[in-house]
């Protein structure tokens, strides 16, 4: 049974007062998009698609809190489609440095595994998508480029 229009009204007015809620108290101390995404991405079931925020669904209700990481997720995903390969290879090394693992065994994980894959909004469209799995094999190997040219002394241009 579909809403009335003032009830869809209010509560799209509820889900854009919870992301607004969202951003404020916890997405602005994740500067970077990639982050974002994954910490995003960590919300939500892999089984179901749902999201979870406890302290957001304890403010709001649940349906409203994954409606609202939902949207911040998908908003994540397209500023990293727009990002720059340059901007991206700079996210990435950005990422490897709050991470527990060496640059090489961060790569040679993220060449194999490709765990980027389950970071991605469900809804995503297959275009962007890719682009942005092509995206980040590049930004990988221009870091392992830099990164085999650091250990060798060299200068990287």
């Amino acid at each position: 049974m579909a809403l009335p229009m003032r009830d869809r009204s209010a509560k799209r007015m509820d889900v854009e007062e919870a992301a607004q809620d969202l951003r404020w108290r916890t997405l602005a101390k994740i500067e970077r998009p990639l982050d974002r995404l994954i910490y995003l991405a960590s919300t939500r079931d892999y089984n179901t698609g749902m999201y979870y925020h406890d302290g957001l669904a304890a403010r709001f209700n649940q349906d409203i809190a994954c409606q609202a990481l939902a949207e911040c997720h998908r908003e994540a995903f397209r500023e990293l489609v727009g990002s720059s390969l340059k901007e991206l290879v700079a996210q990435v090394e950005g990422y490897i440095a709050t991470t527990h693992t060496g640059p090489a065994e961060f790569i040679a994980v993220w060449r194999g595994l490709e765990p980027y894959r389950v970071a991605v909004p469900v809804e995503a469209d297959m275009l962007s998508t890719q682009l942005l799995f092509s995206n980040l094999k590049v930004a990988l190997a221009v870091l392992e480029h830099h990164l085999i040219h650091r250990s060798t002394g060299e200068q990287v241009a």
